[in-house]
């Protein structure tokens, strides 16, 4: 197959399109590097089955050559992006999600939806599952990557229903693992960061709010079977154990051998209180599961940080 991924140079989508490679497929990557890092592709570069172009999707978009799949993941994706960019935000969720379509009606190919679990917002239903509705504030801080988000689904049955795009959404809970950013404003990442330089880690609320961390491969796993045997409902894609955010700040602690402390902060405006998948449907539908404790996942990802030692990445300056 040959298929494009927008958002190559990000953390999910360079995983994803090594998955592509891995099974000798070709890749076509689109990316600006406006959350993405060329770092994460690297090694890509020089291979024929990958080729990259530099362009923003919520632009006017075009790629020649026949094309099996469209996977739409660019977006910022962590909170310290998408409040700074917030009409960036909503734009490649909505222009950028139009056009990716539109390059997969046009090449007659399968269409992947990187969608989140923030379209649940902070759920009134625990465990979430596809059927429920979600609590979001559209109006709020957080609304402009959930509104982006849910109008992407929108958008994508729209064209599933009207023009017969063959479309699968995947609900992207929690991931974590390299090539993730450091100082990205995600809690792992965070923590670990803080962590290995020995500065007050900042936990948000009292801890006691849940999330549930998924490694990436797992989560590569499960959208790469979305694609292939999934069908066009959504589907949550993510780990269903569930950990407080202070048990993962304790882990962190325990793996880095840190001397950090915690230092508590106020809780972000509609923050979930509780973010947990059922994920009923990716085991009966692709018989995925996945397979990576939070232990093994958190000591891979400190030792991806721990080769940054000293770079501006971690420095937050690149």
């Amino acid at each position: 197959m040959r298929v494009l991924i927008t958002g190559v140079a990000g953390f999910l989508g360079s995983h994803l399109a090594d998955r592509f490679i891995a099974d000798g497929h070709h890749v076509v990557g689109l990316d600006n590097f406006i959350t993405g890092h060329p770092d994460n592709i690297a090694h890509l570069i020089g291979d024929e089955r990958f080729s990259f172009v530099k362009h923003n999707i919520s632009e006017f978009s075009y790629v020649a050559g026949d094309l099996d799949g469209v996977l739409h993941f660019a977006s910022p994706a962590s909170p310290i992006d998408y409040l700074k960019l917030p009409i960036q935000t909503l734009k490649v969720g909505s222009l950028g999600t139009h056009n990716a379509l539109g390059i997969a009606l046009a090449k007659k190919a399968r269409f992947v939806l990187a969608s989140t679990s923030e379209v649940y917002g902070d759920p009134l239903v625990h465990p979430q599952p596809e059927t429920y509705w979600g609590n979001v504030n559209p109006v709020g801080p957080r609304g402009v990557y959930d509104e982006a988000k849910r109008f992407g689904e929108a958008i994508t049955m729209a064209y599933h229903r009207i023009h017969g795009v063959d479309t699968r959404i995947a609900r992207i809970f929690n991931t974590f693992g390299p090539r993730m950013r450091p100082r990205d404003g995600r809690v792992v990442s965070n923590f670990i960061v803080q962590a290995l330089n020995n500065e007050p880690i900042t936990m948000y609320g009292d801890g006691s709010q849940t999330r549930s961390f998924c490694y990436v491969d797992d989560e590569v796993e499960g959208i790469y079977g979305l694609f292939t045997k999934g069908d066009a409902n959504p589907t949550n894609i993510g780990n269903p154990v569930e950990f407080t955010v202070r048990q993962l700040a304790d882990l962190i602690i325990e793996l880095t051998g840190t001397k950090s402390q915690v230092v508590m902060k106020p809780l972000p405006e509609d923050d979930p209180k509780v973010r947990q998948p059922d994920i009923t449907r990716a085991r009966t539908m692709l018989g995925w599961e996945p397979a990576v404790d939070l232990r093994t996942g958190v000591a891979r990802t400190i030792d991806f940080f721990r080769g940054l030692a000293g770079s501006p990445r971690m420095a937050g300056t690149a």
